[in-house]
């Protein structure tokens, strides 16, 4: 005895059966109730769960990564770089880093002569040289003498804001929240610059990043606030300060422009030499009216962010992301529009499951089921190309594929038990009963009828009408003698023997089918004239056992009578 195969038996018996089982409790309601526990998880899981928010989060990721045409780094927007180069070429004369505060001193006032627009710190001066106050005079005095030079501050955990001594009324730069009463004695705990000359100078800006709940940069906060104030970024104190468009939200979706170094880099190194060169090898107008960004990806300092676009990306260029999108005024929308995506998936859902429910054809289902989620996708994506604004819609087409992936395993599994043909009806009967059995055959000579028309015509023929009804199409695929019957509808009608009334809404049942017949095929077909020809045929069926025996008897009836040359012109039609 062969093990495997008297398993694999069992196992399909037991698929069987169980497939018959629950075909028999739930039927075709199965689709109605899987589509009232998913639209209760949409709404749990818009109001608690936002397990859909994460799975959009993963999808803009993809699209800001891939998008066609991205928009390109602003070129007036330069970052010096304290690289590996910088700190091994510059290691022998000023020691690790950090270096003594003169030597950006003296860099910022060789900088100054060709008059960039802005130099921007993206080094956090938070305490003093200890070890060389003087350096950190000659730092002070140069920054003081500048009118562009802008720097960093941090806002610290508002939990400790009850131990600052620093009040939010006097922190430079800081913002009344309008409509909203100020607290004049609270405190904020921040880190401040530790130069009074950058202080003085009041342009200072809070260079927080924001980091989703995976750890990831996407936004950038326009403004901090607290106890009725609001503490400005850096991008937005420099937009302020050259009035650049100002962003309406308090944080702003970045608007990515490329992989990390799209900016362009210059080596600290290079250009701090060459500016102490006698015999000058840089050209001396390199930063005019640029926005000169200072700051580091050497890896030893561990300014890295894991953003969209890599999961290493330097923060300074984090940082010249945000400065670009306040300059041009694109950073990225990203309506949260809850009730919007939930109806958007309530209405796949439903419709997915009418669908289903209604039996409109498995190919058509999966037609109309893959063009709708395509349909989604492409609209995302050409919102995130062609606008500022993201529409997410993958919440809403990934519930959308878990629903259609359960309803259509269930269809698969019980498809046969479901199956309301007119000969598992008699066999599931008693008696004797009246059947009609209605054949048209399309000519394929004239016209091309692919197999998606077939089936169009068959469920437009299937609706037709009240009377219970099995259509089906003989596609012939089995070509050879069974080719023979290639784009043929059968369509078969019972009633009981005695029932009267029963046999009259078949025949009535069957004049509407032919009816609409015409119609279809006009819609459909090009050359209508001679496209198909029906035969009528009744019999009587006994049920239970003998009802297959029954119906291919009623078959081969009707083939030899549709081969009669003397056949009845009401019976036989070509139209």
């Amino acid at each position: 005895m062969n093990i495997k195969l008297f398993l694999l038996s069992r196992f399909r018996f037991a698929v069987e059966s169980f497939s018959n089982l629950i075909a028999r409790y739930w039927k075709q309601s199965f689709y109605l109730y899987l589509a009232l526990l998913f639209s209760i998880f949409a709404v749990v899981d818009t109001a608690f769960l936002h397990i859909t928010s994460e799975i959009r989060t993963a999808a803009f990721d993809a699209m800001v990564r891939h998008r066609l045409s991205p928009a390109k780094p602003d070129p007036d927007i330069v970052i010096v770089d304290i690289d590996e180069k910088s700190l091994a070429a510059m290691a022998k004369e000023y020691g690790r880093w950090p270096w003594p505060r003169q030597v950006l001193g003296e860099f910022v006032e060789h900088l100054e002569k060709q008059q960039p627009k802005a130099v921007v710190f993206d080094i956090l001066f938070s305490d003093a040289d200890v070890f060389n106050s003087a350096s950190d005079a000659y730092f002070n005095a140069s920054i003081a003498a500048t009118n562009n030079t802008f720097f960093p501050m941090l806002r610290l955990d508002p939990s400790g804001d009850a131990q600052s001594q620093i009040k939010a009324a006097q922190i430079p730069g800081v913002m009344k929240m309008p409509e909203e009463d100020q607290d004049a004695d609270a405190t904020m705990s921040v880190i401040l610059p530790h130069f009074q000359a950058a202080l003085d100078g009041g342009r200072l800006g809070t260079n927080n990043v924001a980091l989703d709940s995976d750890g990831v940069v996407r936004s950038y906060p326009v403004y901090i606030a607290g106890y009725g104030w609001k503490l400005p970024s850096l991008p937005a104190r420099i937009g302020s300060e050259f009035g650049w468009p100002r962003p309406s939200t308090e944080q702003m979706l970045l608007n990515w422009r490329g992989m990390p170094f799209s900016y362009k880099y210059v080596s600290f190194s290079d250009v701090f030499l060459d500016m102490g060169s006698k015999q000058k090898q840089r050209a001396q107008d390199e930063f005019k009216g640029k926005v000169v960004l200072i700051g580091s990806t050497a890896s030893g300092l561990y300014d890295l962010r894991a953003t969209p676009m890599a999961r290493m990306h330097p923060g300074v260029e984090v940082l010249a992301t945000a400065i670009d999108n306040v300059k041009h005024g694109d950073s990225l929308r990203f309506p949260e529009g809850q009730i919007w995506y939930l109806f958007i998936t309530l209405a796949l859902i439903w419709g997915t499951a009418w669908a289903f429910y209604r039996e409109d054809g498995r190919g058509n289902i999966d037609r109309l089921f893959g063009l709708s989620q395509m349909i989604l996708i492409a609209f995302s994506f050409a919102s995130i190309n062609f606008t500022n604004t993201y529409i997410n819609l993958a919440g809403p087409v990934l519930l959308g594929i878990a629903y259609f992936t359960l309803a259509r395993l269930y269809s698969t599994a019980t498809s046969k038990a479901l199956e309301q043909n007119m000969v598992r009806v008699t066999a599931a009967r008693a008696g004797e009963l009246q059947a009609t059995l209605l054949l048209i055959r399309f000519d394929q000579r004239r016209n091309v009828i692919p197999a998606t028309m077939l089936e169009k015509i068959r469920l437009a023929l299937k609706r037709t009408g009240s009377a219970h009804k099995s259509v089906e199409v003989m596609r012939g695929e089995q070509k050879g003698i069974w080719g023979l019957f290639e784009s043929t509808i059968a369509i078969s009608w019972v009633a009981d023997i005695g029932d009267g009334a029963a046999q009259q809404a078949v025949v009535a049942d069957v004049e509407l089918v032919l009816s609409a017949l015409q119609p279809l095929l006009r819609k459909n077909l090009f050359h209508v004239e001679g496209a198909a020809s029906h035969l009528l045929h009744r019999g009587n069926i006994h049920c239970g056992e003998l009802a297959a025996d029954g119906w291919r008897l009623l078959f081969a009836e009707a083939l030899l009578e549709w081969e009669k040359p003397w056949v009845n012109p009401t019976t036989h039609i070509d139209l």
